[in-house]
């Protein structure tokens, strides 16, 4: 199955000091055991590198060229396709802002959430499956 990765996940994952490290890795050890194929929008990968270098988020922030590196490592993983936003997401994106009343804190997640429907992906992995329960159409992964 294609699961579309959120950056709250993806963040999870890679920053150790994070509370749930270890059930973000365990997961996605067993979603590609299984046989699963991740999918990351390049917005998940944007976001990532803005969350994991922020000090005011983390005593110890990676540096721009670390957490770019990172990234590449999991925008370029034989396990991890690729989406990217078209005409149609953008569309959905816009009416579903519209149709939920959703505001600015929604953006992104919208966004992402548009981009990975309209992809045929329905199930996203994300530490917090809050934000994207409105839109009822995605199963959600919790790790």
């Amino acid at each position: 199955m294609r699961r579309g990765v959120d950056t709250t996940f993806l963040v999870q994952v890679e920053v150790a000091g994070h509370p749930g490290h270890g059930e973000g890795r365990a997961k996605t050890d067993e979603l590609l055991a299984g046989g699963d194929t991740l999918v990351l929008a390049p917005q998940v990968l944007a976001e990532f590198v803005h969350v994991v270098t922020d000090p005011r988020r983390f005593s110890s922030p990676l540096s721009v060229d670390a957490a770019v590196e990172r990234a590449q490592l999991w925008w370029n993983a034989a396990e991890v396709a690729h989406a990217f936003p078209d005409h149609d997401s953008v569309s959905l994106f816009l009416g579903w802002m519209r149709q939920h009343g959703l505001g600015r804190r929604r953006l992104l997640g919208t966004l992402l959430a548009a981009t990975y429907f309209s992809r045929g992906i329905r199930s996203i992995i994300s530490s917090n499956v809050r934000h994207y329960t409105v839109f009822d159409c995605f199963d959600m992964i919790a790790p």
